[in-house]
């Protein structure tokens, strides 16, 4: 038997324990990146094998988390994708705003940066109190730091030019405060937001909502998991509820597509249709 498939093997065992053990499933994973990630985490265990690295994991907690940190996937800044922020800017917040209360979803926010980007739009748009954003992640790592909403001050120049690129209407510094070489962003941005734990693969949506973001998540998912997410998107979604996906993603040839119109091409964003 060769070395990759003995490989394959263990790999598919060691995520079938983490699924019984920890609840976590990673089975529907895109098998490359997930063997990438994986030979990455293996190499800092000090196991020469994945069977070896299972008889530890599936006894330690510690152990697991790390695993969880390296498999998921926590790249972002502030207004990534400055055409997309100006969009929602543009030709979302516009329909938002007439309703006197929305509740927005933001799965998969890793570190926080995205939220407070969010957070400012609607700061911006006189929003302020009349939505509730709720953030959600697999990591538990990652959503503590989001809470605390601090990042290193280097990161700021980058996160002022992509506000502006995204049609800010203020002064970028003065959403945040400066400390020594870290940046702690204003707490007012922090009055309506909700960060918890949640598992697009196991578990349920997490109510009713006027607008769900899921950008570059699902670029990591094999096409039956998609499926699973965007018909957890559409059931919580209101009709003329937004969706906004990542730029590699999108509806096309996916089985909600029929009830969705592309509201920003090129941009995923799409609006459900009332009927």
């Amino acid at each position: 038997m060769r070395a990759n498939h003995i490989e394959d093997v263990e790999i598919a065992l060691l995520l079938d324990g983490v699924h019984q053990v920890y609840g976590h499933d990673f089975r529907q994973y895109a098998p490359a990146s997930l063997k990438r990630r994986l030979r990455l985490w293996l190499a800092g265990t000090g196991c020469a094998t994945f069977s070896r690295a299972q008889e530890r994991l599936l006894r330690e907690p510690a152990l697991f988390a790390s695993l969880l940190q390296g498999i998921t996937v926590h790249v972002t800044d502030m207004f990534r994708d400055p055409p997309f922020f100006l969009a929602l800017r543009r030709q979302v917040l516009p329909f938002l705003q007439t309703y006197p209360f929305v509740k927005i979803w933001l799965a998969g926010c890793a570190s926080g940066e995205e939220v407070y980007a969010l957070a400012i739009l609607l700061h911006e748009a006189g929003m302020r109190g009349r939505y509730r954003l709720y953030a959600t992640d697999l990591s538990e790592q990652v959503l503590h730091q989001a809470r605390e909403g601090i990042y290193p001050l280097r990161q700021l120049q980058a996160f002022t030019r992509n506000y502006q690129q995204s049609g800010g209407t203020a002064e970028f510094a003065d959403y945040y405060t400066a400390r020594y070489d870290h940046a702690i962003v204003m707490s007012a941005l922090k009055e309506n937001l909700v960060f918890a734990q949640h598992n697009l693969v196991t578990d349920t949506d997490i109510g009713e909502m006027h607008m769900v973001i899921c950008r570059n998540v699902m670029i990591y998912f094999q096409a039956a998991l998609k499926e699973r997410c965007l018909a957890l998107f559409d059931g919580c979604l209101q009709p003329g509820g937004f969706l906004c996906l990542g730029m590699k993603e999108g509806l096309d040839g996916r089985a909600i597509a029929p009830r969705y119109e592309s509201l920003a091409p090129g941009l995923r964003i799409y609006r459900k249709r009332y009927v």
